[in-house]
């Protein structure tokens, strides 16, 4: 088969790109500039008036990895109509000209955002969407998007929603992490009692490469994840073990965390690391049979082991 996947040079795309072409497809990675990577496609930049036509050329199917996840918007700068050009236009435009160009199946990476920010209940494909924020709004404005041209066109649509994906490579805040664990820094994170889902990138590349080829993934929307949900002063303990660190964690009650965070404009990232978001993607497993081939401790083993 033959796989357009945008977003080629990132985290995930540049071990998609890998894991496809180790696994007997032909991967064709799109990027917005020249990057040097093999066979790349250059399409320039994302916007409802991008031509696929060239690089849609006997594709088999698309993975839709590239969005804008962050907006550096200025005062006068709508936040949310950034977002929609890249994660909503964008995406329908090459979903509609996938359709003419013959392709058959959609894979769009969504975002477990999409459900909502966090609860004490697991998530599920089920749940009534409840996006807060402009990337998770433009996102569920895509899927609606892409759904309804399914019908129009018979394009098979399939729709993953991940938690936080890590793995060798890692930036933001899971690196954050790890630094900090390395350099054996105290985290005030001990009396935290959360639930919060997770997933390694060796097991996402599997799930969308499944979804690339199962006949019984078209029209589903799947949440992921690596199987197991962690609090936040577990998976600390699983990466100091991991490091063969210890884990120095102090119990700060959550109240005076939630304080602190208020104080010093912190509200939304304490909020992360002390609430919940658990998933249950069950789903997949029992419609798809897919069982994610690493566990959390060999996604953090190997994780760790890439670290510089």
């Amino acid at each position: 088969m033959k796989v357009l996947i945008t977003g080629a040079t990132g985290f995930v795309g540049t071990a998609l790109c890998d894991f496809l072409e180790a696994s007997a497809y032909k991967a064709v990675p799109t990027v917005r500039t020249k990057s040097g990577i093999s066979n790349e496609i250059v399409v320039g930049h994302l916007d409802a008036s991008t031509d696929w036509r060239s690089a849609l050329t006997g594709c088999d199917a698309v993975v839709h990895l590239a969005a804008r996840v962050h907006a550096m918007n200025g005062p006068t700068e709508n936040p949310l109509a950034l977002y929609r050009a890249t994660n909503t236009e964008a995406t329908l435009n090459l979903a509609r000209q996938a359709s003419q160009a013959g392709v058959k199946r959609f894979i769009f990476i969504s975002t477990i955002k999409v459900n909502g920010e966090g609860r004490d209940a697991a998530y599920r494909e089920t749940d009534v969407p409840a996006p807060e924020d402009a990337y998770a709004i433009s996102k569920w404005e895509a899927e609606q998007g892409l759904q309804r041209i399914a019908r129009e066109t018979g394009l098979e649509v399939v729709i993953l929603r991940p938690p936080l994906v890590y793995g060798p490579g890692v930036k933001a805040n899971f690196l954050r992490l790890m630094k900090t664990v390395q350099r054996g820094w105290p985290l005030p994170l001990g009396a935290i009692h959360n639930r919060r889902s997770v997933l390694y990138l060796g097991n996402f590349v599997d799930a969308i490469r499944l979804c690339v080829e199962h006949p019984a993934a078209a029209g589903q929307t799947f949440l992921l994840d690596d199987g197991q949900a962690v609090s936040t002063p577990e998976l600390i303990r699983a990466v100091a073990r991991a490091m063969g660190r210890p884990a120095r964690l102090l119990a700060v009650p959550v109240g005076v965390l939630a304080f602190m965070g208020a104080l010093l404009g912190q509200r939304a990232a304490v909020a992360r690391l002390t609430g919940s978001l658990h998933v249950d993607s069950s789903a997949i497993r029992s419609r798809l049979g897919w069982t994610p081939p690493y566990t959390m401790r060999q996604g953090l083993d190997a994780t760790v082991a890439a670290l510089s």
